[in-house]
């Protein structure tokens, strides 16, 4: 067992997937925060165990081959959005197929699979589409920016380097007008003041900008000031929106929407699509990689004339309507109604009539639309972190479909759910992640199932 605050020489030989640095002391597991793959590094003990300690570097005596310098001007201790920025992102990317391929084996006990290297970016920088802003105040001053590691503590920001551009203006004008203003940043803790967060979505190929305030009140006082400061200075302004959120939660959204500028919503389009996106609407954060994703996942789907698909989990139906544009008929499902609502408007706009969506639980309404006698040859799953619902599963495995097409945003509950199908009947054909979140240690991946003909 180490000593708490004492200094220890370990070398690093892993990276955890939370993106820390696994080291060796004696044989001693540490993990050290910001330590790369291959480096020597001085170590201060910040939590000791029985069978594991924590650390943070106190100096680099031999750094990795690896290492690059950090683009962002934050501190990697300061901002808990960046895990691995310091890493090359060539090795970034062997590290992401690499986490793939060993929970596929070690949770799904599969191993003869074909895993692709992950489909990175050409510029791993300024990608992200959509931003979400805590506001605090902190001994006496304004901050506006994001949570320091494994805390609810505002890290201020003037910029960042994996958001839009137009994002760190919009937020330099919003700490303006409240301190203009005296308009109060929440308090977590006292549940008292106006301004929660700041969320901009910003259309990739229209340019559209989307300002919305999470405020505690319905009303802001000189609004009209803020508005005209955005037109004239954020080229694409085209909505500012109140979302009143005053419950006691750490849930940032309310459902309350109140247009102060403009109809509330903006437009993108993905590849021909064009999708309507409103403050609610779940629209994934970086576009050149949903690309990329969305027609991976369109490849192994392999669309014939008559294929009827069934889309679980369809969000607003990003993915359902591309597979319209090939198959017969697709049914999507979605919990969220607001989702579903924008879904159905999405299919419209795009003058698509063969994809039916439908709200609710995915592990209820799609067994109750099996029972009801649709059937689908080809089953598209885009689950959350906890992956699908057994229901669902058994609900896909009774269907018997040709071919199961997995999104994963979670190769650990991805391994678990291949597992189950792989044990009733289907193939694991291949496997490709993608890099939707430069610099972190999150990975999205595609997988093509086959039944398993007898």
């Amino acid at each position: 067992m180490l000593e708490k605050n004492k200094k220890y020489r370990c070398e690093i030989v892993d990276i955890g997937q939370n993106g820390v640095g696994i080291g060796k002391y004696e044989g001693f597991t540490v993990f050290v925060d910001g330590a790369l793959l291959g480096e020597v590094v001085d170590v201060k003990i910040t939590k000791s165990k029985k069978n594991y300690a924590e650390g943070v570097i106190s100096r680099i005596i031999e750094p990795s081959k690896y290492r690059v310098d950090r683009v962002c001007s934050m501190k990697y201790r300061s901002c808990g959005g960046c895990q691995i920025q310091e890493l090359d992102y060539k090795k970034q990317l062997e590290i992401k197929t690499n986490s793939v391929k060993e929970d596929l084996k070690r949770i799904g006990g599969l191993e003869n699979i074909t895993v692709h290297p992950a489909l990175g970016m050409v510029n791993p920088f300024r990608y992200r589409n959509k931003a979400q802003f805590p506001v605090q105040k902190s001994d006496g001053k304004l901050k506006i920016g994001f949570y320091k590691k494994k805390s609810h503590e505002v890290i201020d920001m003037d910029k960042c380097v994996i958001q839009h551009e137009k994002n760190d203006e919009i937020v330099g004008i919003v700490r303006q007008y409240m301190e203009d203003n005296n308009i109060s940043a929440y308090d977590e803790k006292t549940h008292k003041g106006t301004i929660r967060h700041i969320l901009t979505k910003i259309g990739y190929t229209t340019g559209d900008v989307m300002v919305v305030l999470v405020v505690t009140d319905t009303k802001l006082p000189n609004m009209e000031f803020l508005v005209e400061e955005l037109k004239s200075k954020i080229d694409g302004f085209k909505t500012l929106v109140l979302n009143v959120n005053k419950e006691k939660t750490n849930v940032i959204l309310g459902r309350n929407n109140i247009n102060v500028f403009g109809e509330g919503k903006i437009i993108d389009n993905i590849g021909e699509l064009e999708f309507e996106i409103s403050p609610l609407s779940f629209f994934q954060v970086n576009p050149t990689q949903t690309e990329v994703l969305y027609g991976k996942a369109l490849e192994y789907a392999m669309l014939e004339e008559g294929d009827v698909v069934f889309d679980i989990y369809c969000g607003i139906g990003t993915i359902s309507l591309f597979l319209a544009k090939k198959a017969s008929q697709v049914y999507g499902v979605e919990i969220v109604e607001e989702a579903i609502l924008d879904a159905r408007k999405n299919a419209k706009r795009n003058n698509i009539e063969n994809a039916e969506f439908y709200v609710g639980k995915a592990e209820e309404v799609v067994p109750r639309l099996y029972k009801e006698g649709k059937r689908a040859n080809v089953v598209v799953v885009d689950p959350p972190r906890k992956g699908c619902d057994e229901k669902v599963l058994d609900t896909i495995v009774n269907m018997q479909p040709d071919r199961v097409v997995y999104v994963s945003c979670n190769p650990a509950t991805l391994a678990r759910d291949l597992k189950y199908m792989v044990e009733r009947g289907y193939e694991c054909e291949e496997v490709q992640p993608v890099d939707m979140f430069p610099h972190s240690v999150h990975v999205e991946t595609v997988c093509l199932l086959t039944k398993v003909q007898k």
